[in-house]
């Protein structure tokens, strides 16, 4: 079973957290969206406080996710993902496109990406966590290989004290092992049919125009709306924007403009 925790009434409405993060990463968005919906908020396999897996690529975490829905008893719920967690929710639109209810992707394309986390994966490599005396020792190790303090910040959350001293909560080695397949493409050959929000970062590049065939070939209903001054982390910078778009396309009638910025 996944960790994960549940918030308002109303139509059930999954998220779905990116890669290194946990289900605190949206906890702004849930709680805005809360007042609407009845929000599932899941950590996803090999993260935050869900099991780890081995193995555990862009396909099975949809699986197991789905799996998860399931046995909890969710019926046919809106899923909201971003970055890696919007790839698991395409993945499962696509597989299961009869039973979920909308979907909204933020900031992430079905696409097979280059890899762009080889910092990352330096500065977390660097940090040896049962030799750590405290925090700030793990942050100046990881200074050396990941530049942004806020950057740092967010991948530290993994690392949790014990008994012993420091421990990643997250599955560092299966996500490092799996990195290739978790930014691999998503499935080519399913249709989900039904209206698609992609939310775009302004400043980020995750969704570029040649993307666009690669999303309508999948998410032929696919809209896309434009969050201004924001990078990849928009429901970070603006969530209450963000809130406020996800709502309206899952509450009301889309439009059938293809782009709108904010």
């Amino acid at each position: 079973m996944l960790h994960f925790k549940v918030a308002g009434e109303g139509e059930p409405l999954v998220l779905i957290h990116g890669l290194f993060g946990s289900l605190e990463n949206l906890g702004a968005v849930a709680r805005l969206l809360s007042s609407h919906f009845k929000v599932y908020s899941v950590d996803l396999p090999n993260h935050g406080r869900s099991a780890h897996r081995t193995g555990a690529g862009l396909a099975q975490m949809a699986h197991i996710v789905w799996q998860w829905i399931e046995e909890v008893g969710i019926a046919n719920p809106a899923i909201v993902g971003h970055s890696l967690g919007g790839k698991v929710a395409m993945e499962i639109a696509l597989s299961h496109p009869g039973r979920v209810a909308g979907l909204v992707v933020i900031d992430i394309a079905p696409v097979a990406y280059p890899p762009r986390h080889h910092d990352v994966f330096a500065g977390l490599n660097a940090i040896e966590p049962v030799d750590l005396s405290n925090r700030a020792e793990a942050e100046l190790l990881m200074s050396s290989h990941v530049e942004a303090a806020a950057v740092r910040s967010f991948l530290l959350k993994n690392l949790v004290k014990n008994e012993t001293g420091f421990s990643w909560r997250m599955n560092l080695a299966d996500i490092q092992r799996e990195y290739p397949n978790l930014i691999s493409e998503n499935r080519t050959d399913a249709i989900f049919p039904a209206p698609v929000l992609f939310l775009k970062g302004g400043e980020s590049d995750y969704i570029r125009p040649d993307h666009h065939q690669a999303i309508i070939r999948r998410f032929p209903a696919a809209q896309f709306k434009v969050i201004a001054s924001t990078g990849h982390w928009l429901h970070a910078e603006k969530p209450e924007l963000t809130a406020t778009l996800i709502r309206k396309f899952l509450s009301e009638p889309p439009s059938t403009q293809s782009k709108d910025t904010y």
